[in-house]
Parts: C-alpha cells; structure tokens; sequence
C-alpha cells in the first residue's frame, strides 16, 4: 500500500465481506499462509509476544493482542485483538470475537478495521491444512481422523483438509459435550456426503486409536491426554489447542511447531515440557524448517505439530481480503475518520 496524495481513508470490513472474499479459496489461501510462513522464516517480519489480558473475577476468559509487521508481498502492519470467553457457548454464540486492524507500511495510519473471527479461523486451519500436506509428504495420507472439540475451529480445519483435497473413510469425535458432539457430527455427515463413517466416541483413548490423524481443537487449559501408549500406533497430530497433550506424550513424539520463542510459553505442552526436563531438545523443528527440507520428522514416532499462531499470518490473509474487497469496489470507507489534519489548525 503506497501513500496517497489525499488523506488517509479508513474503511471497515464485515464478517459477511471477509467470508465472500475467502469462501471457496483454500488452496489459495493456504498458500498465502505458506508464504507468509517462509517470509517469517527468512526474517522479513516482527512478530513480537502476544500480549494476554486476564481477568480475576473471569478466570476463563482472556482478550490477547497479537501485534505484527509482514514484508514480503503482503507488506502491512497491524494488530488482532481477539477474545476467548468460552461462557459464549453455553449462551448460543461463539467462544471467540475478533477485529484485525491493518496498518498503512510508509505512514502507520489505520487503513481498515476488519471482522477477523473468520480471518482468524481461517489462517489456523490454512496453517493445519499446510502442515498435515508437508508432513505426510512422500507417504500415504491418513485415511481416518479424529477430532477433538466440536466448535468453530475444528470445522474449519475440517473444511481446509476437504477443500485441498483429504478425504477420509472414518471421522471420529470427541467433545465433553454429547450435544455439540452430535452436531458436529451431523455437519460432518452432510460436508462428506456420505462418503465417510462418522462416528461420535465415548472416551479420548478410543477416539485416539482409532485415527492415523489427529485434531486437537478444544478449549482445554491443561494437559487432558496424557498415555503415550494411545499414540503407538505413530498418529499425525495437529495439536492446533496447544494444551491438550502432556509431556509424556510430547517427549514420545516428534515435535514441530510455528515458532519455537512463541510455542514455549503460557503453559502449552510444550512449554510444560520444558520446565519439565529442562531443555528444548525434544523440539524437531518449526514448519518453516519442514517447507525448506531442513527437518524431516521421525516417522517412527507419533509426529505432533503444536502452532502456537503468529499474527503474521492473520496479516496476510487480512491484507489479501482487504486488497480483493478494495478491487471489487466494495470498500466501505468512514468518511471524515481522520479529522485533524493540518498540523496547525
């Protein structure tokens, strides 16, 4: 974005914007967000700590800022500011709301504020959909999948795997909710057409066993799987909630993650792990290192990939809606929205 001779504008972006800009485009998006991983990789971003902001008389719930700065084609700054208040649920609405600020790169002024609950679910599933094609590259793809969590981040890796070509015999679930694992199950039905045996399982282990790839995609704040055994079978993992898994059953695996700074902190697994044993030596690598070839994981143990989000990933997919609204004539700008122009009145 280059600096216009007029004014800034500033331009908000609806969820129902952001979802026709996206909907249908997986496979382009995934490579958005592989690009993005590989500028990340090659140094050209600033992608400082998230910031969590917690609440005593709420313990559940957190709002996290995720600044960041992306180079490459996308060239943008900005901030996601997304909460997670999992009392939503029982109330009928989603756990998680978000706005994305993008930043113009030569001016710093705000260029749009767009709905990001979509963008945000979209880059993690792009990220898993990536991760789960490099990591069985050069072997036969897993034909059965379990799912752990019910809510709007499991099916949209589910719709990212489908949407880039997975297709599966078996899909399990699991959640500790027996409604919402219904639910999910019948979307599943439907999405697969048939083509699938869906079945809703009654304990983790079970779930487990009976998948050669995993999706972890709950809300769970400590480890709640912790039987290395369950994984022997040598499971792809996509451990998209970071805190499902522990230590054991990290140190009995390979491990890949986004970012290694990122991933061991605010209790993760793998974060556990390391105040554990006291190293990172159990950490195979990151995906950038994967999508290089500098890492290929063992294959004799269960391969578990923990990303832990980068907020430059929501910038690409950010800037890549914000630039295909803005081309479609779509831009809805705030006329006015920079009132003090003239630096002397």
């Amino acid at each position: 974005m280059s600096v216009s001779d007029t004014a800034p504008s500033f331009a908000v972006i609806s969820g129902s914007q952001v979802h026709r800009a996206l909907q249908g485009r997986h496979r382009d998006v995934v490579a958005l967000v592989e690009a993005a991983y590989r500028t990340h990789g090659a140094g050209e971003t600033v992608n400082p700590p998230s910031y969590f902001l917690r609440f005593p008389d709420r313990p559940t719930a957190r709002i996290i800022a995720l600044p960041a700065s992306i180079g490459g084609d996308s060239r943008v700054d900005g901030i996601k500011w997304i909460s997670s208040f999992p009392e939503n649920v029982a109330a009928g609405i989603p756990r998680a709301s978000a706005v994305l600020i993008l930043n113009d790169r030569d001016t710093g002024y705000p260029l749009a504020c767009l709905e990001s609950s979509i963008i945000s679910a979209t880059r993690t599933a792009a990220s898993a959909a990536l991760a789960a094609d490099r990591l069985t590259a050069g072997g036969e793809r897993p034909r059965r999948i379990g799912i752990f969590g019910a809510g709007l981040i499991a099916r949209y890796v589910y719709d990212y795997l489908a949407g880039t070509g997975w297709s599966f015999d078996e899909i399990g679930v699991f959640d500790l909710s027996a409604e919402h694992a219904g639910g999910f199950a019948a979307h599943l039905r439907e999405a697969s057409g048939g083509a699938a045996k869906v079945t809703v399982h009654d304990s983790a282990e079970d779930a487990v066993r009976g998948s050669d790839l995993l999706v972890f995609a709950t809300t769970a704040a400590t480890p709640h799987v912790t039987d290395p055994a369950w994984f022997e079978h040598r499971p792809l993992v996509l451990h998209v909630s970071l805190r499902d898994l522990s230590p054991e059953v990290i140190l009995a695996s390979a491990n890949i993650v986004d970012d290694v700074e990122h991933c061991l902190k605010a209790d993760t697994s793998v974060h556990l792990t390391e105040q554990r044993v006291g190293h990172r030596d159990f950490l195979d690598g990151t995906l950038d290192d994967v999508l290089t070839g500098r890492v290929r994981p063992d294959r004799d143990r269960p391969v578990v990939f923990s990303p832990f989000g980068l907020g430059v990933l929501d910038l690409a997919v950010g800037k890549h809606v914000y630039d295909t609204v803005r081309a479609a004539g779509e831009l809805a700008v705030v006329d006015d929205f920079f009132h003090e122009m003239r630096r002397y009145g």
